[in-house]
């Protein structure tokens, strides 16, 4: 890729306008019920987004009377906690969250998926203060029997814990022009009890429409203003939940080791005890490199010292021609693109001591699944075979051909993949993982090349200024021609790019500014800034 940049002389104007809204607050019945949940906010169309919260209610132990058919949010400005609007938000949908595998459930935890939603507004004159907005609701009470933090009954001697839920999100407009954005959404609950002693694992990641970089920490839980069912709509900060004794951010199971999230939005823990636990994920939204947004997810995790004994499956690897799988949690592979499947594939085996129990039947149930580990991919499934399980009898073992694209998953270097043998254990599958790091290499290429000069001018209103423009490739690939202009349309301003293919990897043209101030306004805007961008389409597209 090669890019040829046009700076062309900036005077701009904001205009805001800010509008207030008077609002009365509803009395509903207080009850302990909260699993835990989340915001989202999702754009539809023009400057009208979807609202949504999810909340997940505690069938067990939640109070039938605190099931809300209608809840109101409220928005806030965060340069100075100005309220904005209200959210009015009425119940959708509710569905029972399902088990890993509904066999090992005896009703320990019934939760429910409750989604509320309302389509709103946000015009570009309200929301568009560079420092973003915040959308928050809050809502008493968690449940009583949480074992790492207070939350009892409310009254006077007690110490009650509610949950403010919360999202941050950019304003809809910057240098005047629309700012697209989603906040990240389709969050996988916590659905199954973990075991003492016994690793834990929970994909807890988000997915962001607009494919920006999601970052994840643990953070303390929000609490509420008030122990009042409804508390009073308030802006930021929102106090957070008081931990018990022995317990904080740094040991909310006192596992070893305990409660964290990996970067790609996996929760990983071993609790040393039996208890209910509420824990808190950010996860942060970043944009070029810049944060433009933030969602909090509260939760909560049963830990039961029920569990029967298991044993975790063991994979192995090796390469297509190797006489024995001699590669344990790690193996690397390359080849140049174009290789034959044999090349491009590796053998895993996998057994499981489980099997070899008569407690088991003589049988384990295995599978295999695949996940990106220095990447993200949609796809990555695509290395596994067909058929990705199988059954273990008195000790066998089982075989599975991965074989990897011709093309690689990024240009960034080697991709890595987690091969990953999953058994049939309570409550959740015990697991082993192989991490295969993956080579591919592409035939040798040259990027294309501008034989025209990069432009810097100043013109003065009403001049007319052609400048010609040439690319072509010196390997003779294809080219693809694209324009980028930073904060403007540039047709609004008297700008027109042209070119032709002389070949497929050859193209000539012109770029053409007409500064005619009776047909183009440049009273909010005297600087502008173009790319013109050249991509050759050589294999796979790198």
């Amino acid at each position: 890729m090669n890019n040829k940049t046009f700076i062309l002389a900036t005077v701009e104007h904001l205009k805001k306008l800010l509008i207030l809204l008077a609002v009365s607050l509803p009395l509903y019945l207080q009850g302990s019920h909260i699993v835990g949940g989340e915001f989202e906010l999702v754009h539809k169309e023009n400057f009208t987004y979807t609202v949504r919260l999810i909340l997940y209610f505690d069938v067990n132990h939640g109070n039938p009377g605190a099931r809300d058919t209608t809840i109101t949010a409220a928005i806030y400005r965060k340069a100075d906690n100005r309220f904005m609007m209200l959210v009015n938000m009425q119940l959708i949908s509710e569905n029972r969250v399902s088990y890993t595998q509904p066999n090992c459930s005896n009703g320990e935890i019934i939760t429910n998926k409750m989604i509320y939603s309302a389509d709103i507004n946000l015009n570009a004159s309200n929301y568009a203060d560079p420092g973003g907005y915040y959308l928050s609701w809050q809502r008493c009470c968690r449940n009583y029997e949480i074992t790492n933090i207070y939350s009892e009954v409310p009254g006077e001697l007690s110490t009650a814990a509610g949950q403010t839920f919360y999202l941050e999100f950019p304003p809809v407009v910057k240098n005047g022009i629309p700012f697209i954005n989603s906040s990240p959404i389709l969050f996988p609950p916590l659905n199954d009890y973990a075991c003492p002693g016994r690793p834990y694992y929970a994909d807890f990641a988000g997915v962001d429409p607009d494919g920006d970089s999601l970052v994840y920490s643990i953070v303390t839980p929000l609490s509420t203003s008030t122990t009042d069912a409804f508390p009073p709509h308030s802006p930021a900060p929102y106090p957070e939940v008081t931990w018990r004794p022995g317990f904080s951010l740094e040991k909310i199971t006192k596992g070893i080791p305990d409660l964290k999230i990996s970067p790609q939005g996996l929760i990983t823990v071993t609790p040393a005890d039996s208890g209910l636990y509420v824990f808190a994920v950010r996860c942060e939204q970043f944009r070029d490199g810049v944060k433009i947004g933030e969602s909090r997810r509260d939760f909560q995790m049963l830990v039961l010292d029920y569990c029967t004994s298991a044993e975790p499956p063991v994979i192995l690897g090796k390469k297509i021609t190797d006489p024995a799988f001699s590669y344990k949690d790690d193996m690397a592979i390359s080849f140049d693109y174009g290789s034959a499947d044999n090349i491009r594939c590796i053998r895993v085996q996998v057994t499981d001591p489980d099997s070899k129990k008569s407690s088991d039947r003589l049988r384990e149930k295995i599978s295999l699944r695949v996940v990106p580990l220095n990447f993200r991919s949609s796809v990555v499934s695509e290395v596994l075979p067909l058929i990705k399980t199988a059954t273990l009898v008195d000790g066998s073992a089982a075989e599975f051909d991965i074989c990897f694209p011709e093309c690689p998953y990024f240009f960034g270097g080697a991709y890595q993949v987690g091969i990953i043998a999953m058994d049939d254990a309570c409550s959740i599958p015990m697991t082993d993982t192989l991490r295969v790091e993956v080579t591919v290499n592409l035939p040798a290429n040259q990027k294309p090349v501008f034989s025209t000069p990069d432009v810097s001018a100043s013109l003065i209103e009403g001049d007319v200024q052609v400048w010609p423009v040439a690319a072509f490739d010196p390997d003779g690939d294809s080219l693809i021609i694209s324009r980028l202009a930073q904060g403007f349309v540039p047709e609004n301003s008297g700008m027109v790019f042209t070119y032709n293919y002389v070949s497929p990897s050859q193209i000539t043209g012109q770029f053409l500014w007409d500064t005619h101030c009776d047909v183009y306004d440049f009273s909010t805007r005297s600087n502008f800034l173009v790319e013109l961008r050249a991509d050759d389409k050589d294999v796979c597209n790198a």
